[in-house]
């Protein structure tokens, strides 16, 4: 497995989008990316297997979406 793969470049377009629409919340932007990340180690799906290392890839990819999302308004 790599580091970066197709659910990564999702990961940035929804936090791109989540930061130019809404109104900018660090608190709650890092609540949901990290604990989406924390739910996928539980869930069944074949989707949510990964690597620790792209789980923690897939945060700064959410955070470099989002932080381009709010720099882009």
């Amino acid at each position: 497995m790599t580091f970066i793969n197709y659910y990564s470049i999702i990961h940035f377009i929804i936090w791109f989008i989540y930061g130019k629409y809404f109104k900018k919340n660090w608190p709650l932007f890092l609540l949901l990316s990290v604990g989406w990340e924390i739910i996928e180690l539980f869930i069944p799906f074949n989707f949510a297997i990964e690597t620790t290392m792209n789980k923690i890839t897939d945060i700064f990819i959410n955070i470099i979406g989002y932080s381009f999302g709010i720099f882009f308004k």
